[in-house]
């Protein structure tokens, strides 16, 4: 495949995402789906009431470009990539686009809610794509398609699940949709994060350990579709990702990174530092605040970055450059190589939020002696 193939992908791709935006946040404002922050302030920065259902440019962008290259010009099938697979990634994409719809016009429980990503993780896995198996940095590897249970017999072929495989096929789907979901706190963040999460698996799918051609373009029609995006989505954002946007965006990524040859130590570099967020916010609500993990807080370490002074942009691009700095680390270093890589993230993150913390809590004391005197 030539280098044109892709940069005409992504033109198209962000061309439409730009275009399809501008017509769904037209279509949001006229039927009154939009988020209005007086209904959440313990979560909500903005001031004004925004549109929603971005995500579903994103999506549609994804679904058209997909097709022309599948059907007309017959370059993104082919290699690991099959017919089923695409048809798996698309149908979840409907499905979360769906869900995310009715949540956006109809604030469903966060108990309805789970069920569209939950769906959507069956449907990747009922299409064939799965983890068999995670590399060991230290040696080896360790399988997943060991245990297989056959369900039922169809015109002489069997069909089965793969116990392990699949559950983590689908707890790794889960984990992803929802740390984009908590991250989409920040105008462009959660969009912006994925699209470079995709951008790096874009060039891990080139390499010549992974030589994926088909998978690299599909990863390029998706960062088309966030930059298409992003041009309304950054700060001040004139559109929000929604409910179904913020699940997409971790669902694709997430698939992808089984897609490009189960690279998961690649994905946990790339969204690393909002996994551990996520990991920490969960148990601090379970365990400490004795709450729901589903609440809505300012606890997140985006929003703690706001406390310390920054701007929405400075907090964003922060965040950007972090995930660019340890993804991209991620295709540099290999075996061993990544695990040091991972703990020396697991160490950035603590020390981030212990400066976070510390630099809060001194303009905190600051300010209430001020007030004093």
């Amino acid at each position: 495949m030539k280098s044109a193939d892709y940069i005409i992908a992504f033109v198209i791709s962000a061309a439409l995402a730009f275009g399809i935006t501008l017509v769904i946040r037209k279509l949001a404002l006229r039927r009154g789906i939009v988020d209005r922050p007086e209904f959440d302030r313990n979560r909500k920065i903005h001031t004004q009431p925004t549109p929603l259902l971005g995500g579903l440019a994103i999506y549609l962008a994804v679904l058209l470009v997909v097709v022309i290259y599948a059907t007309v010009c017959n370059k993104l099938l082919g290699g690991y990539l099959l017919s089923k697979h695409l048809l798996g990634v698309l149908i979840g994409g409907a499905i979360i686009m769906f869900g995310g719809y009715l949540d956006d016009r109809y604030r469903l429980s966060p108990a309805k809610q789970i069920i569209f990503p939950i769906l959507a993780s069956l449907v990747i896995v009922g299409s064939g794509i799965g983890v068999a198996y995670i590399s060991n940095p230290l040696g080896n590897v360790i399988r997943l398609d060991t245990v297989k249970l056959e369900l039922f017999t169809w015109q002489g072929l069997p069909y089965s699940i793969t116990l392990f495989s699949d559950l983590f096929t689908v707890v790794w789907l889960m984990g992803m949709m929802y740390t984009t979901k908590f991250l989409d706190g920040l105008d462009g963040l959660s969009a912006g994060i994925a699209t470079i999460g995709s951008l790096i698996i874009f060039c891990l799918s080139l390499t010549q350990t992974v030589a994926q051609p088909e998978t690299a373009l599909l990863a390029i029609i998706f960062v088309g579709a966030g930059a298409g995006f992003l041009l309304l989505n950054f700060n001040p954002a004139k559109i929000f990702l929604g409910e179904g946007g913020s699940v997409f965006v971790g669902f694709f990524l997430g698939v992808l990174s089984i897609i490009s040859g189960a690279k998961i130590a690649t994905a946990l570099l790339i969204m690393g530092i909002p996994i551990l967020d996520t990991v920490w916010v969960i148990l601090r609500r379970l365990f400490w605040e004795k709450r729901s993990i589903v609440s809505a807080d300012k606890k997140h370490l985006h929003f703690r970055l706001l406390d310390i002074g920054l701007t929405q942009r400075q907090a964003v691009v922060f965040l950007y450059v972090l995930t660019a700095v340890f993804g991209f680390a991620g295709l540099l270093v290999t075996g061993k190589g990544k695990l040091i890589t991972l703990f020396i993230l697991l160490a950035v993150m603590v020390v981030l939020a212990l400066i976070l913390v510390l630099t809060y809590r001194r303009k905190k004391s600051r300010a209430l002696t001020e007030n004093i005197r």
